[in-house]
């Protein structure tokens, strides 16, 4: 599901994200996502990628299950629509408009 929030950023991506509640990922690619897990445990999880956009900021998230089965494949059990990805994008959406909302 992609989310997008406009500009101005009250702050820079990666502490915008912090506030949300999610930790920096780096692959071995060296590309950065953000997760959020909803127990201890590593999964599930939501995962998000970002991109700056038209002065605000897109976000691409989905709800990983599990992990990859095998270390060479970046297939996984990911849910990118249904109701908690929908509620988790919602979620965000309050977020950044209370924060907007004290500029």
């Amino acid at each position: 599901m992609t989310l997008f929030l406009s500009g101005p950023l009250p702050m820079n991506p990666r502490n915008l994200l912090r506030r949300f509640g999610y930790g920096e990922l780096i692959n071995r690619e060296r590309k950065t996502s953000y997760a959020r897990h909803l127990s201890g445990a590593r999964f599930p999880r939501f995962h998000a990628y970002t991109r700056p956009k038209d002065g605000g900021l897109e976000i691409h998230l989905h709800l990983d299950q599990k992990a990859p089965l095998y270390k060479s494949v970046a297939a996984h059990a990911g849910e990118y629509d249904g109701e908690r990805v929908a509620m988790e994008c919602r979620r965000i959406e309050i977020m950044y408009g209370t924060m907007r909302s004290g500029l």
